[in-house]
């Protein structure tokens, strides 16, 4: 006769011997693929950036074939050589401002709408007061500062 089975206990713990093989077979497959996963991202993002850096050449060697464009025109060369060597043809006579704005009146200082005399002279009358911008003046007449 068949001895009857006996009962498992209710404390017995449900980690079975498949479970324990199940969870090291399970942990050597994700340590297996992290290596090659982190290294596939890796080289994404290196290939985006690759990318990126292959634009922006893309981009500069654009910007160059037009300047060699440019520079084929002899037009172009000879305003070059006026503008930067200040170069001047046969026959004309140039002038060079030293210490002007380089193109002209168009550019002219905003405050200049009043004449270099009178600015001179508003500037003499302020420093006379004490006022703002004179050395040692407050800015106020008979402040100190002012010696008479």
């Amino acid at each position: 006769m068949p001895e009857p089975r006996r009962p498992l206990p209710a404390d017995r713990a449900r980690f079975t011997g498949r479970a324990a093989v199940l969870a090291v077979v399970i942990c050597a497959i994700a340590l297996s693929l992290a290596y090659p996963v982190r290294e596939y991202i890796a080289q994404r993002r290196q290939i985006d950036q690759l990318q990126a850096q292959r634009l922006q050449m893309v981009a500069q060697l654009r910007t160059l074939e037009r300047q060699q464009q440019r520079l084929n025109d002899p037009a172009y060369i000879e305003q070059l050589a006026r503008d930067k060597l200040h170069f001047c043809m046969p026959g004309e006579t140039c002038y060079v401002i030293i210490g002007g704005s380089g193109h002209g009146a168009a550019q002219a200082a905003p405050g200049s709408a009043t004449p270099w005399y009178e600015r001179l002279w508003h500037s003499v009358q302020q420093a006379d007061r004490g006022g703002p911008g004179a050395p040692g003046g407050s800015g106020r007449p008979g402040g100190p500062g002012r010696s008479r």
